[in-house]
């Protein structure tokens, strides 16, 4: 019998911005961390050649034998690409410097911009009783990008709270419409994000009017701030809300999951 407060599939969400440095795969492996800490299974798909959510997670580069090159490019099994973490609930599909090759190797694939979405309905994927997946996307409009927008449901987008951020947003959104007039017109917004913010500094004051008189509702109620102890959990292969759970960092993540899941019927498997 079928679970009533479980989703026929998880929900799945890309987190992308093009520009780097922003903390796309901070606040991927946080608001995952946070979305499991209120009950939820989550699976974090490493698509930065970087491999920094793999790593954030505690995942050596020598156990990532099978990685998401080989489930885009190989056609690998879902369950020979995901492995646990130390966080009960938390499942990673690791990245490395591999997937750098992945863009070239796409282009002569007809079904290119197709590739995730189909490795991520894999029947056996179902074995993890999934609540969401967070696609940790690239610092670019890649093909590695095109594939997560393709994938997902829903698009969450970091904008750092620095000049010129509301510029780059521009070309993200123009093709977020493109995804959605070809290859996935269910795609949405799932909201923007301000992170590195600093209620003290009068740009990020300007950058946050600026994003909410712009964007109005698109803009999640949450900010992110500029906090030490966000940038020194990677160093210790945590979450900032393990590392230092009751940091300024970790309670601004724990609000932004707050804000993702408060339109979904779930209650959590574990809550």
């Amino acid at each position: 019998m079928l679970d009533p407060i479980r989703p026929a599939n998880p929900r799945i969400i890309a987190v992308a911005n093009q520009k780097g440095g922003v903390g796309k795969t901070t606040t991927t492996v946080n608001l995952g961390a946070s979305l499991v800490e209120d009950g939820y299974n989550v699976l974090i798909v490493d698509l930065d050649p970087q491999g920094n959510a793999s790593t954030g997670l505690g995942l050596q580069a020598k156990d990532r034998q099978t990685t998401t090159y080989d489930l885009l490019i190989e056609d690998a099994k879902i369950e020979d690409v995901v492995h646990p973490t130390h966080i009960d609930g938390l499942l990673i599909a690791p990245a490395t410097t591999d997937l750098s090759s992945a863009d070239i190797e796409l282009v002569s694939n007809e079904k290119r911009s197709y590739l995730l979405r189909d490795a991520l309905r894999q029947p056996a994927i179902d074995a993890y009783e999934l609540d969401f997946v967070l696609l940790d996307c690239p610092p670019s409009l890649s093909l590695l990008t095109v594939n997560a927008l393709v994938a997902a449901d829903s698009i969450l987008v970091p904008l750092q709270s620095e000049f010129y951020a509301l510029e780059g947003l521009s070309q993200l959104l123009l093709t977020v419409r493109e995804i959605r007039q070809s290859a996935n017109p269910a795609l949405r917004i799932e909201g923007i994000v301000l992170t590195m913010f600093d209620k003290r500094n009068n740009l990020s004051l300007q950058v946050e009017r600026d994003a909410r008189e712009n964007l109005g509702d698109l803009v999640f109620n949450t900010v992110i701030p500029r906090n030490v102890r966000i940038s020194e959990a990677p160093s210790y292969a945590q979450p900032v809300i393990d590392y230092d759970p009751e940091s300024k960092g970790a309670l601004a993540y724990r609000a932004l999951a707050k804000e993702v899941t408060k339109s979904t019927q779930l209650t959590g498997n574990k809550g």
